[in-house]
């Protein structure tokens, strides 16, 4: 059970009505957590510095403890998921973030401010993973299909967000907390009361133990060889937050970066799914996604920082994630085997973030050495090949395959 079986046909909405009502609202969901996410995070650090005159250093400590928050606890996340069920944590972790977003709105002192940083970021550990595991579990045959259309509306959140949130700062930026948190408010209402009840039974199956369960993920070589290829394309597709931007030089270029991106995920993700599904293996498709994630860097290293081309890397960093996100999704749960799912997300997402964040930073010295030449651009072309031969690879010999129950835990004796 690794692929959709139901072929892709219509339009957005179309699509979405043929999931069950869990999933519609999961659907939902990442799209409203996006919304109110980006409609107030671009503005926090100039909020910070200008509107509460902080020093940099400050700004740079509040903003960090957001996401050292969040990528510190994506395991904790996953396995308290498993074990208490996945609807739980989606609830708890949308109520947090309601409260993080409300405190941000009159947050006056540095250690209010990491205080409500911190909420945030663990919030969005809490149900990262929990979100991810109940869609795949929903979703049943049809997973590959729902997180093609998961994409699509958290790419629209990216895109909606930040226009509603220009608009609101335009007033205030505690308008935009106040709105913010009354979204994730809504949303935490609504999902307590038509969610579904979250799945433990891997749970209840393993009478309780917990060293089982991590056992189980920690001691899964091929799933750590797999998040550490993926982590390459986490480094490539965040240089529209970075190296992008840098070279586009003006706000009207980066948000135009931004635009095309979301636009490609959300006119051409459940095309290109279904052209993938239809000629391609889930492993083919792992394999293109990162190849042409590397392929799309050679385009600024012919053109420099030509607008043409830092736009025309954009979409193909955007296509490539299309052919990527669904089956990479996909190949966590086939992984898995099922089983501890939402811990193999946790320990996923910590991976990645960590790969992020050492990727930036060679990326940024990187850039500080050699400047705009073609040579920071041809290095990030390397990584995506690289991890696009490693993926190759590691696909040889049916390692990416689904994962049998057997497999999953040695024998041995009850703790």
């Amino acid at each position: 059970m690794t692929t959709a079986t139901v072929p892709a046909r219509g339009g957005i909405w179309k699509q979405t009505r043929t999931f069950d009502p869990a999933v519609r609202l999961l659907f939902l969901n990442q799209l409203t957590i996006n919304l109110g996410f980006y409609m107030l995070m671009p503005y926090l650090a100039a909020h910070l510095a200008d509107g509460l005159g902080m020093a940099a250093w400050a700004v740079g400590l509040v903003l960090g403890a957001r996401n050292l928050s969040q990528q510190g606890m994506f395991l904790v996340g996953g396995a308290l998921a498993d074990r208490l069920g996945f609807k739980p944590l989606i609830v708890a972790g949308c109520a947090l973030r309601t409260v993080g977003f409300g405190a941000l709105a009159f947050a006056q002192s540095l250690p209010m401010l990491i205080a409500a940083s911190l909420a945030t970021g663990l919030a969005g550990a809490l149900f990262n993973p929990a979100v991810r595991a109940c869609l795949a579990a929903e979703a049943g045959e049809r997973r590959v299909e729902a997180f093609a259309l998961f994409n699509v509306y958290y790419q629209a959140g990216i895109l909606l967000g930040p226009l509603v949130g220009v608009a609101l700062t335009g007033v205030s930026f505690r308008l935009t907390c106040v709105v913010a948190a009354v979204l994730f408010a809504g949303l935490t209402a609504v999902q307590l009361r038509h969610l579904p009840a979250g799945r433990s039974a891997e749970a209840a199956g393993d009478g309780g133990r917990t060293g089982g369960q991590f056992r189980t993920v920690l001691a899964h070589r091929v799933f750590w060889l797999f998040s550490l290829a993926m982590t390459g394309s986490y480094v490539l597709s965040f240089q529209v937050y970075l190296a992008l931007p840098l070279a586009a030089d003006g706000t009207a270029a980066t948000t135009a970066l931004f635009v095309v991106s979301a636009l490609v995920a959300l006119a051409g993700q459940l095309r290109i799914t279904a052209w993938c599904r239809a000629r391609l293996s889930r492993e083919r498709c792992l394999v293109l996604g990162l190849a042409l994630m590397g392929a799309a860097f050679l385009v600024p290293a012919a053109l420099g920082r030509s607008l043409v081309g830092l736009l025309l890397c954009a979409a193909v960093l955007a296509v490539a994630n299309a052919v990527l996100y669904p089956y990479e999704m996909d190949t966590v749960v086939a992984l898995a085997g099922g089983r501890w799912v939402a811990t193999h997300y946790g320990l996923y997402n910590t991976v990645c973030g960590i790969g992020i964040t050492l990727g930036n930073l060679g990326t940024g010295a990187l850039l500080d050495l050699t400047g705009w030449s073609a040579t920071p651009w041809l290095v990030l072309c390397a990584v995506g090949l690289g991890c696009a031969a490693a993926m190759a690879a590691l696909a040889r010999g049916g390692r990416l395959a689904v994962r049998q129950p057997a497999e999953e835990e040695s024998p041995g004796p009850r703790a």
